[in-house]
């Protein structure tokens, strides 16, 4: 019997049991269709013919989570909770089949099921909390009963999925098999050595377990948290499911859902994704790149190889320099083995992975390759030198790329015969692990050159923004301007712990002093003296550059904006409150009291002021995409969606203001 005509679900007798089969392409989200169909198969059962049911998805996952297009509208029956109350009340045992990614109302799904069988690759995991919500189908109440509140509480507040392997070592499992087909279900339901009965988990107690250890721990998922509203809503929640009864665990489960679904952060957080699915959506290339150079083993070098090794690409890393391209392969080595330890790669592929890895001292090693990354020093006339000489080594086809991230990309590729094939691929270091990537297009740069990069930036991983050729590009003149502010903020009155707080409270990851002196004060004072001749154009801060005549350049010499300990401990410094009090004296500057949200509205209005400068000067296309390189280059919250969003839903016209505050 099959029901697909109808909705996207079917139901199908084989030998003794009825298959449900989930097929809502491509990750059978849960739609209005899906849970119709789910309820409506259970209902035409014919109990008496079958001794279970089986719950399976077509393609590669049972549910990969909600269509969060539902959440930008009020819930419709059937909702979620009463699919999975009729799974759990519905009188044959159910089998459910993990498989792929299981994510979210599919592992609901899997939870309300009597048995849960996972094929190896699988990954299961509740990660509302990244997309600003709660569980909201009984995942907060089954979750803790079948693995212990520890565990549990572990895997809703961080998000983050877990493989098989764990899943099943922490008894969310029944058994692993090795493909979703009869015959293996079969063989695994036979092997429990019993015969298949109720298994109700919202009929267990939840494992006795250490409340001190469990406090510590939540403590510390919401540190690595950093202030995500729904995360702390679903430690919150966690604390009191132990005391409750399950019917008013689901019930208080469900409140919490519908009022997060409505907040801002939750918006915030569906904008951003919405956002960044749709970048390079629908691009596609006939000629997809399999070889990739990369010139220079430094830390940004080594970092795109990793991440291009990574991702399939075969690797030419060439560095002229013998120590260096040892180093560099050194790293790489290493990274890869730590990606072995951490679950990423299998030995088996980090040895695949040095088999596509080639290191030489020699240009002419690239000649073979699909696309060329420069990544060396920052510097106009050598980058110029080095495509000079290597346009005229590797094919008229090849793909050429540097990796600048302030230099005129049009200067550096002057010489380089057909310019059709150039541009600039801005990594964000360490290039493995950041996720954001500016695409720098030339006027000269051809559309099936730019297409080609976009789906090798998918394929490593990358969300990719296209910007044109401009100073800074999008995401380092977004915050030089807020870096600007923050430096005014300081002359005016405010010291640079304060200003650091105000913004870390606001959500960043890092203040912006903080941040300076991480990176190495010496980095921006450099490049503020190149362009020492149009200082006079605009306002300018002496207080940066007479900090790094003091020697005073960040942790590296355990002094800059704050004074370091051994530990690398940041703590406020007499010094730079004497030097900034002596520098307001000598400016005849009176010291203004700013309050938090004051910093905040003056910072905030900096980044939505230089955004609407990039839309209006055609750098960037959408504000969505300097959104997206804000929050994943620049600590920008991302609950906060980026200074764009954060106008839009306070009506603002080119002025940001703190939360609360009108235009």
């Amino acid at each position: 019997m099959s029901l697909a005509n109808q909705y996207p679900v079917s139901l199908q007798i084989v030998d003794t049991f009825a298959v449900i089969s989930i097929d809502n392409p491509p990750v059978n989200a849960s739609t209005d269709a899906v849970r119709k169909g789910v309820l409506s198969c259970l209902e035409n059962i014919d109990q008496e013919k079958v001794e279970a049911v089986i719950l399976r998805g077509e393609g590669r996952s049972l549910m990969a989570g909600a269509d969060l297009k539902e959440l930008e509208s009020e819930p419709t029956e059937p909702t979620l909770p009463q699919v999975t109350h009729a799974i759990e009340q519905f009188p044959l045992p159910v089998v459910a089949i993990v498989k792929g990614f299981t994510l979210g109302g599919g592992l609901e799904l899997a939870l309300a099921s009597d048995y849960r069988l996972a094929v190896e690759n699988a990954k299961l995991g509740l990660p509302e909390v990244s997309v600003g919500i709660v569980p909201g189908a009984g995942g907060t109440q089954r979750l803790p009963r079948a693995v212990g509140m520890l565990k549990a509480t572990e895997m809703i507040v961080s998000g983050k999925p877990i493989l098989a392997q764990e899943a099943q070592d922490i008894g969310l499992l029944s058994a692993i098999i090795a493909e979703d087909t009869i015959a293996d279900i079969k063989q695994a339901l036979s092997a429990m050595g019993s015969p298949l009965t109720k298994q109700r988990l919202s009929e267990r107690n939840i494992p006795v377990y250490d409340h001190d250890a469990y406090q510590a721990h939540t403590k510390g998922l919401l540190k690595r948290a950093k202030g995500l509203p729904s995360a702390q809503v679903a430690a919150d929640l966690m604390s009191q499911t132990s005391s409750l009864s399950f019917a008013a665990g689901v019930a208080l489960e469900r409140e919490h859902f519908l009022q997060l679904r409505r907040s801002l952060p939750a918006k915030a957080l569906r904008y951003l994704f919405f956002a960044e699915n749709a970048l390079g959506k629908q691009v596609s290339t006939q000629q997809p790149m399999a070889k990739v150079g990369v010139i220079g083993a430094g830390t940004m070098g080594s970092g795109i190889c990793i991440n291009a090794l990574m991702s399939g690409y075969e690797v030419f890393m060439v560095e002229i320099n013998d120590a260096a391209l040892e180093r560099g392969k050194s790293h790489v080595v290493s990274e890869l083995e730590g990606a072995v330890k951490r679950g990423k790669l299998t030995a088996a592929q980090k040895e695949q992975c040095l088999n596509r890895l080639h290191a030489s001292g020699e240009l002419s090693s690239l000649k073979e390759v699909d696309l060329v990354i420069e990544a060396i020093i920052e510097n106009l006339d050598a980058k110029k030198s080095l495509f000079t000489e290597l346009g005229n080594l590797v094919g008229p086809d090849v793909l050429l790329a540097t990796n600048t991230s302030y230099l005129d990309v049009e200067e550096i590729f002057a010489n380089v015969p057909n310019p059709s094939r150039v541009l600039g691929l801005h990594f964000f270091s360490p290039a493995h692990i950041m996720t954001l990537l500016e695409i720098v297009e030339l006027d000269s740069t051809s559309e099936d050159a730019l297409n080609k990069v976009k789906v090798f930036a998918k394929k490593l991983g990358k969300k990719a923004v296209t910007t044109k050729n401009a100073w800074g590009f999008v995401g380092n003149r977004i915050y030089a301007a807020y870096r600007r502010q923050c430096e005014f903020l300081v002359e005016e009155g405010a010291s640079p712990e304060q200003v650091d707080q105000a913004i870390e409270d606001y959500g960043f990851a890092m203040g912006p002093f903080k941040v300076a002196d991480m990176s190495g004060l010496d980095i921006a004072w450099r490049m503020r003296q190149q362009m020492q001749s149009t200082r006079h154009l605009s306002r300018y801060v002496e207080i940066p550059d007479r900090i790094c005549e003091a020697d005073r350049l960040g942790r590296k010499t355990q002094a800059g904006y704050y004074d370091y300990d051994e530990k690398g401990t940041p703590s406020s410094s007499s010094f730079i409150a004497e030097l900034i009090e002596d520098y307001r004296a000598e400016k005849d500057i009176s010291p203004v009291n700013f309050s938090q949200a004051d910093i905040q509205q003056r910072v905030i209005a900096s980044l939505i002021n230089e955004s609407l400068l990039l839309l209006e000067e055609k750098v960037c296309a959408t504000p969505e995409e300097i959104d997206i390189a804000l929050t994943r280059g620049y600590g920008f919250p991302r609950w906060k969606g980026g200074a764009n969003f954060h106008c839009s839903q306070y009506a603002c016209r080119g002025v940001g203001v703190s939360d609360g505050a009108s235009c």
